[in-house]
């Protein structure tokens, strides 16, 4: 087989180059004072390529004033099939709630 044979064809080096380029999480926020919300996923070859890339893709309304791009690798989170576990208050630990509490004798604003 010669090294021309073994090369990509074209038409899948734009696919091949994409997995290359860490993938980045995107998040826009719509209006000051609220929450980034995630709007979606890309792949760039850099932080700057990834916010222009962003805004292109997912602001182009003009709904958004300002964007996180966040390497997906440098997010670590809870695994959802464990929700239960780990969400839930463990036994015994009643005292964090408010509810645990009693209203004391004598104080009226409460």
């Amino acid at each position: 087989m010669s090294e021309q044979d073994k090369a990509p064809s074209t038409t899948s080096a734009p696919q091949a180059v994409a997995h290359r380029w860490p993938l980045w999480e995107v998040f826009v926020r719509s209006n000051r004072g609220l929450s980034h919300v995630h709007a979606g996923s890309l792949h760039a070859p850099d932080a700057s390529m990834a916010l222009r890339n962003a805004r292109d893709l997912y602001t182009r309304r003009n709904e958004g004033v300002s964007i996180w791009v966040v390497p997906a690798d440098a997010i670590a989170a809870s695994d959802p099939d464990s929700k239960g576990a780990f969400f839930e208050s463990p036994q015994g630990k009643d005292y964090r709630h408010a509810t645990y509490y009693t209203k004391s004798e004598g104080v009226k604003h409460l």
